[in-house]
C-alpha cells in the first residue's frame, strides 16, 4: 500500500493518499484529498478508490489508512498536501493591525508541517505491523514534500517557508525514529514545477517560460512526471534513507 497526498497552492487543507502494493507499478491506489470530484476523478484513472481527507483532521488520516490497509499491506507513504500564503511580516505604517495575519500563519503550519506529522505518525504505525519485505527488516518508506522555499524562501514566504523547513527539519530525526521497525524517510525539496496552479492559455504560457529563465538548467519549469520520478526512486531504493533532494534544475531563488 502507498500513501500519497497531493499538493495544492490554495487556502485550504487538501490531501491525496495513495494506497499501494509495493511494487512502484500496477499498485492498488487510495486517492484522498478536499475534492471529491477531481478525486474520484483520478481514482478511476488509476484504477484506485477516493478517500475524503482534511489532513488536519486525525480521525480523517485515520480513516484513509485503515482503508487503505484494508486492499493490503501499508508500504509507502507520500506527503504532499499543502497551501501557500504570501505577507510581509510587517505592515508598511507600523500599526499591530498590519502585521502578519498570525491566524494565516498558523493555517500553513498546521497544514503543511503538522499535517504531514499526523500523517507520517498514523501511517507508520500501520507500517510497524508489516511483515519485513527483506532479511534487513523494511517494512515501509515515507516520502515527505517540502521545497526549495524551506531553504530558498523569497519576501513575503514566512509562514509558507516555516512549515517546509520544519519538514526538512523532521526528516533524519523521524528516520531515525522509524530506523527501528524498518521504515525509511525522505524528503524532496521541489523546485518550480510546471502544474495547473499557473493556469491556462497564452499568458500563463509566456508566465512559466518566464519563470523557466531563472533555472539554472535546464532553463523551463520541471516537469511533474520528472519530480514523480523521484518519488518512485525514494519508494523503491532500499538504499535511500533520511535525506533531503532537491528536484529543482539547480534553481536558487532570489530574495523576490
Amino acid at each position: 500500500m502507498e500513501l500519497v497526498q497531493s499538493s495544492r497552492v490554495e487556502r485550504r487543507a487538501s490531501a491525496q493518499l495513495r494506497l499501494a502494493s509495493w511494487r512502484p507499478k500496477g499498485a492498488k491506489v487510495i486517492v484522498a484529498d478536499l475534492n471529491a470530484d477531481k478525486g474520484e476523478e483520478l481514482a478511476k484513472e488509476i484504477g484506485g478508490q477516493f478517500v475524503a481527507v482534511d489532513v488536519t483532521s486525525t480521525e480523517q488520516i485515520e480513516a484513509a489508512v485503515n482503508a487503505a490497509t484494508e486492499l493490503g499491506p501499508l508500504r509507502a507513504l507520500v506527503n504532499s498536501a499543502g497551501i501557500g500564503w504570501a505577507q510581509r511580516t510587517i505592515g508598511r505604517d507600523g500599526e499591530f493591525g498590519s502585521a502578519h495575519n498570525l491566524d494565516a500563519y498558523k493555517k500553513v503550519i498546521a497544514i503543511n508541517l503538522i499535517g504531514t506529522f499526523d500523517c507520517i505518525r498514523l501511517a507508520a504505525t500501520a507500517m510497524s505491523r508489516n511483515e519485513p519485505l527483506d532479511a534487513h527488516g523494511e517494512r515501509g518508506a515515507i516520502v515527505n514534500m517540502a521545497s526549495v522555499a524551506a531553504f530558498d524562501g523569497q519576501i513575503g514566504q514566512a509562514s509558507y517557508s516555516s512549515s517546509k523547513g520544519g519538514v526538512v527539519g523532521m526528516t533524519l530525526p523521524v528516520a531515525r525514529d522509524l530506523a527501528a521497525v524498518g521504515i525509511r524517510v525522505n524528503t524532496i525539496a521541489p523546485g518550480l514545477i510546471d502544474t495547473p496552479i499557473y493556469g491556462e492559455g497564452e499568458a500563463a504560457e509566456a508566465f512559466k517560460a518566464k519563470l523557466g529563465e531563472s533555472v539554472l538548467f535546464p532553463h523551463r519549469l520541471g516537469a511533474p512526471d520528472e519530480l514523480a520520478s523521484m518519488v518512485v526512486e525514494l519508494v523503491t531504493n532500499s538504499y535511500m534513507n533520511a535525506e533531503v533532494i532537491r528536484v529543482d534544475g539547480g534553481i536558487r531563488m532570489p530574495p523576490k
